[in-house]
């Protein structure tokens, strides 16, 4: 049948995959570096990816294709929902993931050794609070830290010394607009977190992180273990 339809201009894509993400029907995947329509009986011509095209690459055109098949949209978005959490939002740089370091395991005992001792200890992607899927697999059982984004430079071992084996989220309350007590409510409310551990500068305006999770622990209405660190500005720890 002859309908409206994306059409890609693979010379002006850049590969930044805003297309894809904003596509709902999964229509438009990245192949070579390149967004390209995967499905045209996934594309439902509303053109959402439209506006998401950071260089013009996307129009309408009238062709010949394959009816919308909004059943099958369903049931693939249905089997996607089981297997990933959902994008934060548009950019494919924020997909919800775990990580690890076991890119270790494969290098000489020597040198293994070596890197450990400098190694990223952040267990999972997104970090950012805004940012971070509130069901996210990695937030089952686990031991959360919650850190001022400053602590990483004032504090130079933080990684070994209170990320280790915690979920990391970090956050500016001067910086960044609204409370993060909703946000952080939410993800109290609706995982088994172990424990809480809130890394903070000196300084007056990190008070509103602390009191952020202060209010999402009376909130949630759980018991869980919780501590307050605070780093001065010379990199030492105050409490």
């Amino acid at each position: 049948m002859i309908r409206q339809i994306i059409k890609i201009d693979e010379a002006k894509c850049n590969g930044c995959g805003l297309c894809a993400a904003a596509c709902h029907e999964g229509a438009i995947a990245l192949v070579d570096g390149k967004a390209k329509l995967i499905r045209d009986d996934y594309c439902d011509g509303l053109g959402d990816c439209l506006p998401a095209c950071p260089t013009g690459a996307i129009s309408f055109e009238q062709r010949e294709a394959a009816p919308y098949d909004e059943a099958a949209v369903q049931a693939k978005a249905n089997s996607e929902k089981q297997k990933t959490a959902p994008l934060p939002c548009g950019c494919p740089g924020t997909q919800s993931r775990s990580l690890s370091n076991r890119h270790l395991e494969s290098q000489p005992i020597q040198k293994a050794a070596e890197q450990a001792a400098y190694a990223s200890q952040l267990r999972q992607w997104p970090v950012q609070i805004k940012l971070v899927p509130v069901n996210a697999p990695y937030f089952n059982n686990a031991n959360l830290l919650i850190a001022a984004d400053c602590t990483a430079y004032a504090y130079g071992n933080l990684h070994n010394d209170f990320m280790k084996n915690k979920v990391t989220l970090i956050g500016c309350p001067k910086l960044d607009a609204g409370d993060y007590a909703e946000k952080l409510t939410a993800i109290l409310s609706e995982n088994s977190i172990r424990s809480l551990t809130v890394v903070r500068m000196e300084v007056p305006c990190c008070g509103g992180i602390e009191n952020a999770v202060k209010q999402a622990l009376m909130n949630c209405g759980k018991m869980i273990p919780w501590q307050v660190v605070t780093i001065s500005a010379d990199g030492s720890i105050l409490d």
